[in-house]
């Protein structure tokens, strides 16, 4: 799909660190171009989640949300933010970085606007009990990725499977109905965007040394955010299914 994480953009001189321009990064200047680059990371991600929650609640209290999402237009809005996900990962080679990082703030736009029906199904005060619980977590499971010496690798594979098969449940439910089944995915939902967390983080991590020096930089700053968006946003949405009151 995009190769911005492929090793060959770097190159590792025989016990030395990465190599750039010609010249071996020592581990102090790596150490300070990766805190910089996953701040930037964090910043981009706190930042979308924001703007998504502000859309979000300005939308509902407007009243369009609820006049909107029960209309085919609704639908549209649904399945948006998946379209802009697709675009920006297929399209990460051709695009400027400048591009990207417009698609992601109208990602954040449209994903809020989605977001806007938990105002109408959940109280005000359970959402943001919700919200700091999962941004809580959130911090956690990403520095536990960040400083673990433990290849996350194939539990990562595991993950992935996971999320794939909570997908599939999802959409066998919208048939079935099935209660039990609905708080099987909820769990396992929550299980597998925490875990995502701590992996998303150590693969962002590690991708610094590839990306470091180069034109991909930038662009993996947005696609780092948009990862850890996805998997905050989530986690939030499966907590909600528990904590969240309905109106």
């Amino acid at each position: 799909m995009a190769d911005w994480n492929d090793p060959q953009s770097t190159r590792t001189n025989l016990g030395g660190g990465p190599v750039l321009n010609g010249q071996v990064l020592g581990a102090e200047t790596l150490d300070q171009g990766l805190r910089r680059h996953m701040l930037s990371i964090y910043n981009y991600m706190a930042s979308g989640v924001l703007l998504s929650g502000v859309i979000a609640l300005l939308f509902a209290r407007s009243g369009m949300a609820a006049q909107v999402l029960t209309t085919p237009l609704g639908w549209v809005i649904q399945l948006a933010p998946l379209g802009f996900i697709l675009a920006m990962s297929f399209g990460l080679n051709r695009m400027q970085t400048t591009t990207l990082q417009a698609l992601f703030w109208a990602f954040c736009v449209v994903m809020g606007m989605s977001l806007s029906a938990i105002f109408l199904i959940y109280t005000g005060g359970s959402i943001a009990t919700t919200f700091f619980a999962t941004a809580g977590a959130f911090a956690g499971l990403s520095l536990v990725g960040y400083t673990t010496k433990r290849d996350l690798t194939g539990m990562g594979s595991f993950l992935i499977m996971g999320l794939i098969g909570i997908i599939i449940a999802s959409v066998i439910n919208i048939f079935l109905k099935s209660p039990g089944l609905y708080w099987a995915v909820s769990i396992l939902g929550v299980l597998i965007f925490a875990g995502l967390t701590a992996y998303d983080t150590q693969k962002l991590k590690e991708q610094y040394a590839y990306v470091a020096g180069t034109e991909m930089a930038g662009k993996a700053v947005v696609m780092g955010a948009l990862n850890l968006y996805l998997d905050f946003i989530n986690m939030f949405l499966y907590l909600l299914r528990f904590l969240g009151d309905r109106r």
